[in-house]
């Protein structure tokens, strides 16, 4: 039996956080800042959650201006996290990760508001979402998973809600009849 291909979810991280209104982050905030790294994070559990075993995710962060920048992947929680080598834009890696999978026929969805990644990437089993789009499938998905955590009231059952209603009606006709 042919082992199944998993799908890719290509993440253009820093714009998803200051596009989606899940995360929200101010366009000019630094990126050490307290509030933008607990968004990140919040962004890569999101992933990680939404990915599941369905989907090997990728989350692409623009290093471009960092010189100490390499390009090379770390792996939280499942999911591939990238910073752009320096002087190379997270566009241009999500590009070309997403022309890449095209090419391997693997189905893939790029997650960005970027217009310029949008048409670029779309078509021969490449999709895509955008960060608001994404941001709304996770706060539905958080209020799912939050839903079915919520304790359940137990039906209060009776010994003649469990017995069979022939016997019941038996035992009805017995008691009526004393």
């Amino acid at each position: 039996m042919a082992r199944q291909r998993k799908k890719l979810l290509l993440v253009d991280g820093y714009n998803v956080l200051r596009s989606g209104s899940r995360y929200r982050v101010a366009p000019g905030e630094d990126c050490t800042d307290d509030t933008f790294n607990a968004a990140r994070e919040m962004l890569v559990n999101d992933v990680a959650s939404y990915a599941g075993r369905d989907w090997r995710a990728v989350i692409v962060f623009d290093g471009a201006r960092n010189e100490f920048s390499t390009g090379e992947a770390t792996c939280v929680g499942g999911v591939r996290i990238v910073f752009s080598p320096a002087g190379q834009s997270a566009d241009k890696v999500i590009e070309k990760l997403a022309h890449d999978a095209r090419e391997r026929q693997v189905e893939t969805l790029v997650v960005t508001s970027d217009a310029t990644i949008q048409d670029t990437v779309f078509g021969g089993g490449v999709d895509r979402m955008s960060a608001d789009g994404f941001s709304r499938e996770m706060a539905s998905y958080e209020e799912e998973a939050r839903l079915d955590e919520a304790p359940k009231v137990s039906e209060k059952r009776t010994v003649a809600s469990r017995i069979d209603p022939d016997t019941l009606a038996k035992l009805k006709a017995l008691r009526d009849g004393l």
